[in-house]
C-alpha cells in the first residue's frame, strides 16, 4: 500500500518556510500531494493557476521527479483526502500562535472525517517569522526577500512589478 500525504494551504505565494516543511515530509510518504485552496472570498495575489505553477516549480528544485503531485481545490481538504483515500494531512507550524488555530482546524477536520489524522511539523526556527502575508507586505515595499521564498516565486513577484529588476552585469 502507498503512503500518501497531503500538504494542503493557499500558498500565495510559497515561502521557504513552505519548501523547508515540504522538504522535510516527503521522505515519510511515498507521494506527496501539495494542494492549493482556493477560497474565492479571499483576494489573492496570484491566481490558483499560478499558485499551482509557483509550487510545482519551487519544489521541484528541492524533491525528487515523481514524489509529489501539485492541484488546485474548491471546498473542504477532507472531501479531497476521501475522494483519493488519503488517510494523512500535514499542517506546517511556525509559532505557538498557530498552534490553537490548527488545532481547532485539525479538530473539525477529524470531526468531519475520523480516517484523517493530521500531522503537525514544525518548520526550522530560520522561517519561525515568515508568512506568506509577510512576504507581500514586503514585497510591496519593495524589500529584499532572499531566503524568504524559493527563487520562482521571486521572479513572479518580479514580474508583477513588486520586486526591483535584477540587475544587470
Amino acid at each position: 500500500m502507498k503512503r500518501n500525504a497531503v500538504y494542503a494551504g493557499s500558498f500565495d505565494p510559497p515561502t521557504s518556510g513552505h519548501l523547508d516543511v515540504i522538504r522535510r515530509v516527503q521522505p515519510l510518504f511515498d507521494r506527496l500531494h501539495l494542494v492549493v485552496a482556493v477560497n474565492g472570498a479571499k483576494h489573492s495575489l496570484f491566481s490558483a493557476e499560478e499558485r499551482v505553477e509557483l509550487l510545482r516549480e519551487s519544489v521541484a528544485e528541492v524533491l525528487p521527479r515523481g514524489s509529489f503531485e501539485v492541484h488546485a481545490h474548491h471546498g473542504l481538504i477532507v472531501d479531497f483526502c476521501r475522494d483519493r483515500g488519503i488517510h494523512c494531512l500535514i499542517r506546517g507550524l511556525r509559532a505557538v500562535s498557530d498552534f490553537e488555530k490548527e488545532f481547532q482546524m485539525a479538530a473539525m477536520n477529524r470531526r468531519l472525517d475520523s480516517s484523517i489524522e493530521t500531522l503537525h511539523v514544525m518548520t526550522d526556527e530560520s522561517f519561525f517569522f515568515v508568512s506568506s502575508s509577510l512576504v507581500k507586505e514586503l514585497a510591496h515595499h519593495r524589500a529584499p526577500l532572499k531566503g524568504l521564498v524559493p527563487r520562482p516565486v521571486l521572479k513572479a513577484l518580479r514580474a508583477k512589478g513588486l520586486l526591483p529588476k535584477r540587475r544587470s552585469t
